[in-house]
């Protein structure tokens, strides 16, 4: 490998981490969203249509 080959492997690395924590954080901000969704009535249901 070249004499670059570490820096280019622990960018790789900290690009994936990021990546990572970065869909963790939607797919929590996701579950959230459809907890506090859930506590309203389905739409058209008492709006009186």
């Amino acid at each position: 490998m070249s004499d670059h080959g570490d820096f280019i492997i622990a960018a790789f690395a900290i690009t994936a981490a990021v990546v990572a924590l970065m869909l963790g954080a939607i797919v929590r901000d996701h579950r959230a969203l459809k907890r506090a969704l859930a506590k309203f009535p389905p739409r058209g249901e008492g709006d009186g249509r």
